[in-house]
């Protein structure tokens, strides 16, 4: 199933692939220019739209790399997206530069936290991209796509989440 939603209209889609053959097969998706919420699944990049990645996917990992894998980073992240979150929210507005450079630098000092105690698997030398753990993989997508995990106090019109799509 395919969801497209916003606030005012929700359009629903089936299709047996998943990927470019159903995207190109539905036609929605490779026209679409606005802000795309997603949980970062590696098909979406190819589309031509901006980018959001959905926080609740980022706090659920989060969650887990916090409560059972016991490594505080985790949760000190929890706690800033969500802090920046009801910033947003009760400003009504995208937050100001200063904000988002304070917010990002706590962002930064998490991830190199994050990073120390999952460090990367060295190349094994076989084909293919050495398998990493669930926390390095997480804190690499929240470092590559770190405006997309922000795009939501940015710009007022990306939410938090892809929730409501998924509701």
């Amino acid at each position: 199933m395919h969801v497209l939603a916003t606030g005012m209209l929700t359009w629903v889609a089936c299709h047996t692939k998943r990927g470019r053959q159903a995207f190109d097969a539905l036609a929605i998706l490779p026209g679409f220019l606005g802000t795309l919420i997603h949980d970062g699944w590696k098909p979406y990049r190819e589309l031509l739209c901006k980018h959001g990645l959905c926080n609740a996917h980022h706090l659920r990992e989060l969650t887990y790399v916090f409560e059972e894998l016991k490594q505080a980073w985790a949760g000190r992240m929890i706690d800033l997206l969500v802090a920046a979150c009801h910033e947003v929210n009760t400003l009504g507005s995208p937050l100001p530069r200063e904000r988002i450079a304070d917010f990002r630098s706590r962002y930064n000092e998490l991830l190199a936290a994050g990073d120390a105690v999952n460090p990367l698997t060295p190349k094994s030398g076989k084909r293919g991209r050495t398998r990493q753990s669930k926390p390095a993989n997480l804190l690499l997508r929240l470092r590559t796509y770190s405006d997309d995990v922000w795009r939501f106090a940015t710009d007022h019109n990306v939410p938090f989440t892809n929730n409501l799509a998924e509701q």
